[in-house]
């Protein structure tokens, strides 16, 4: 099952240093039979981009608990075998049975440098925009129009080191 992991740029460290990665309180998102319900339509990759956003803003959560990372959501978009679908919490949570390695891992999605204002200022309002609060919904909708960008595996090394 592919999963999209909410993650950190310290996290990606992480992954890359140990070569594996426990996620964060074992969850994830995917495209689960709960979430293919809740859409009237949509094809299985807009599907899948749906759990990725809802992993990239659950990055934002993990944002918001730590000021000294760096201001970029970070997908980590990984295949795994033992992951349960949780639709008493969300359509697309799902709970991992263990640790991601390096190997699992079909590719990560990171802001770009341009995006680290909006992405500042919606991890701290995340909590309010979750209460309907209108002007942390709009300044979560200024982090979320900036695209993740993609990397390769085998790309996050040099990634980092550029960070």
């Amino acid at each position: 099952m592919r999963v999209y992991l909410p993650a950190t740029i310290g996290m990606l460290r992480k992954l890359v240093a140990e070569r594996k990665l426990q996620p964060v309180s074992a969850t994830g998102f995917a495209l689960t039979p709960a979430l293919r319900e809740s859409y009237v339509s949509g094809s299985t990759e807009e599907l899948e981009y749906a759990a990725l956003l809802d992993a990239a803003r659950a990055s934002l959560r993990l944002l918001a608990d730590d000021e000294k990372e760096i201001p970029r959501r970070v997908v980590i978009s990984a295949d795994v075998e033992d992951a349960t679908a949780r639709p008493d919490l969300d359509a697309a949570v799902v709970r991992l049975g263990g640790p991601v390695t390096l190997d699992d891992v079909a590719a990560v999605h990171v802001d770009t440098e341009d995006a680290e204002e909006a992405v500042r200022i919606a991890a701290g309002l995340i909590d309010a925009a979750d209460l309907g609060d209108p002007d942390a919904e709009f300044a979560l909708g200024d982090a979320e129009d900036h695209e993740l960008a993609w990397y390769a595996p085998q790309e996050l090394p040099f990634l980092l080191e550029l960070l």
